[in-house]
């Protein structure tokens, strides 16, 4: 396990968003980023998740593919979860290649992409 300060994760995590293309950024609406520890017991539960599961990131929100009639709703958010990377990566070089990765991830969801075609594009971007 490594650990790793806030600041530093919160920096990682910058860099995370700074890696996505500007075109995807530009049409980001409605949507915070933010840090946590580990995942509530009910975003578990709500995933279906086994108590051993990781989760290094959520999605939650009304993805842009969805959207209807939309005004005053609370922001989508994205959770990155920081013990996760902290208990799976060997080095700080590995957190920040996989919180990269989850950035992207979880911002595919926002613009509706499923788990089936986010993972197929994750696969094309790594070759």
């Amino acid at each position: 396990m490594i650990f790793i300060s806030r600041g530093k994760f919160e920096d990682l995590v910058n860099e995370g968003i700074k890696q996505i293309p500007k075109k995807f950024l530009e049409k980001l609406d409605n949507m915070d980023i933010i840090i946590e520890d580990e995942p509530t017991e009910a975003q578990m539960e709500k995933l279906k998740l086994g108590i051993n599961s990781r989760l290094f990131g959520l999605y939650e929100g009304i993805p842009q593919t969805k959207r209807g009639y939309y005004s005053g709703v609370l922001p989508d958010k994205i959770t990155i979860f920081k013990k996760t990377f902290e208990e799976v990566c060997s080095s700080e070089e590995e957190i920040k290649e996989r919180v990269g990765q989850t950035v992207w991830h979880e911002i595919a969801h926002h613009f509706g992409m499923d788990e089936e075609r986010v993972r197929k594009v994750e696969k094309k971007r790594k070759m």
